[in-house]
């Protein structure tokens, strides 16, 4: 399928599948004759894996370096995506070290959240 189909079947726009083959999310397609760009029902799969994990807030570097995995996680396969042996900082996994860095976040969120609402209760909730 050409590209404005197969981004319309992934929910997302052609500039957007340009965009994760030049940043090697996706591989590049083969083309017709004429030099089109043609997508199949894989890469579409591939293309929804990868939204649902930008949307879940990986970044486009985390995704990247799981790359070659991608295909599992379209196929339902999740736990066969570890991080394998001497990959990632301490084998932990991309998604791991998101985790850590979002729990890292809402930790200091609530501190600050904390803060502001002693700072707005001001003495009186003291007494």
């Amino acid at each position: 399928m050409r590209i404005g189909d197969a981004a319309a079947a992934a929910g997302t726009t052609p500039r957007a599948l340009r965009f994760y083959e030049e940043r090697g999310l996706l591989p590049p397609p083969p083309r017709t004759t004429t030099g089109q760009r043609d997508y199949g029902a894989r890469d579409v799969a591939r293309v929804r894996v990868i939204r649902e994990l930008l949307a879940l807030g990986l970044t486009v570097e985390d995704v990247r370096h799981c790359s070659d995995r991608l295909d599992l996680l379209a196929d339902g396969a999740p736990r066969q995506c570890a991080a394998p042996a001497g990959r990632g900082a301490g084998n932990e996994g991309v998604a791991a070290r998101r985790l850590a860095a979002l729990d890292a976040e809402i930790a200091r969120l609530t501190r600050l959240r904390e803060q502001l609402a002693a700072r707005i209760a001001g003495p009186a909730s003291a007494r």
